[in-house]
């Protein structure tokens, strides 16, 4: 069910769900959990049901509803181990259900990590998608792209959002964090920063 990356010495171990169109085989999914695994956090991946039939079938489908992705998520959260702080999280919609799956899970969660928030669809800055954050109760960290369509610096800023979400930008980056050459940054340069911070944040919580 879970895939596990294991440092020698975790301080923490961090589900992370994939997005709506990739899997938790994507370079992204890969690379950061390697990125992070080399912090000293053990990560696990694993696949949504639909995404699961979708490789089956080597037939691309779309997401199952709300429902069902918690459902899952919530059934994935059962073969964690318990000996470790917990944090969830994912990319893009993966990330948005992690944040809604706190709200309701018995799991005792320290914290939520969202890459790339679909804050609304894009082109659609009027559909918020942050209508249950005000019942996040642990430590929520948002890394975004400044350039993300499903949610950009300029319209993230304008939004009244509780002090308690942490926010960190990757300058120029795009919904999965990618720069563009002429920005002068890099997407391995910002797939790394991502990850320090993410291992920041929890070593933060960890020692709170």
């Amino acid at each position: 069910m879970i895939t596990w990356f294991k440092p020698k010495q975790p301080i923490a171990q961090f589900v992370f769900a994939h997005g709506a169109g990739a899997g938790s085989d994507s370079d992204f999914m890969q690379g950061m959990a390697n990125l992070l695994c080399e912090l000293n956090i053990q990560v696990g991946l694993f696949d949504f049901e639909y995404m699961q039939l979708a490789k089956q079938l080597e037939k691309r489908r779309p997401p199952d509803r709300a429902p069902k992705l918690l459902a899952y998520y919530e059934y994935v959260l059962t073969s964690v181990e318990s000996e470790l702080p917990l944090f969830i999280g994912g990319k893009s919609m993966g990330g948005r259900m992690a944040s809604m799956l706190v709200t309701q899970t018995e799991q005792p969660v320290s914290g939520v990590i969202a890459m790339g928030y679909p804050f609304h669809p894009p082109g659609k800055p009027d559909k918020l998608r942050t209508e249950h954050f005000d019942k996040i109760s642990c430590p929520f960290l948002i890394l975004q792209g400044e350039r993300d369509t499903f949610g950009n610096k300029h319209e993230v800023q304008s939004l009244s959002l509780d002090a308690s979400i942490k926010l960190g930008w990757l300058v120029d980056g795009d919904h999965s964090l990618k720069p563009r050459k002429k920005s002068g940054f890099t997407e391995a340069g910002h797939r790394q920063l991502a990850a320090q911070l993410a291992a920041d944040f929890i070593l933060e919580v960890v020692n709170g």
